[in-house]
């Protein structure tokens, strides 16, 4: 979560990647944001694309974050929350739950969001999570501190 979030998001099919984020100067702290800024792709015309809030945090335990204020139609999603879980397993092991709920408000489109978060969600936040194991295994130094 204080790490270079561009090297964690880093694109798959309709999502894109993540290039910066900007307004992030207090990022860590319970109630700060920062926004988010995307490379263009099918579903992104490029650059500011959302916000990401810190509603909790304990450091070294958990994180809940909040994403919204999208820039493009989501699939009638309006905010996702994510759970961020630090569990140790013993001095050089600790395993990390992600937890995210897709938040939506048009029913008419709860079939397809369902869809979209059992099959390509899922799988992209495998991604997401295999990056950060190999950003952990390659050491790599936090953005925030």
């Amino acid at each position: 979560m204080l790490c270079d979030v561009s090297k964690v998001h880093t694109g798959y099919g309709i999502m894109p990647k993540v290039t910066h984020t900007s307004d992030d100067e207090n990022w860590g702290k319970i109630g700060s944001s920062k926004k988010i800024h995307v490379a263009k792709s099918l579903t992104q015309k490029g650059g500011f694309a959302s916000v990401d809030h810190i509603l909790e945090r304990v450091e070294n335990d958990y994180w809940i974050i909040q994403v919204d204020e999208f820039q493009s139609w989501m699939l009638g999603f309006y905010k996702f929350v994510g759970e961020w879980k630090t569990i140790p397993i013993d001095e050089n092991r600790t395993t990390v739950e992600y937890t995210y709920w897709l938040h939506a408000n048009k029913p008419f489109f709860y079939p397809f969001n369902w869809i979209f978060a059992k099959t390509f969600w899922k799988i992209y936040m495998k991604r997401v999570l295999e990056n950060v194991r190999t950003m952990a295994y390659n050491e790599e130094p936090y953005l925030y501190e």
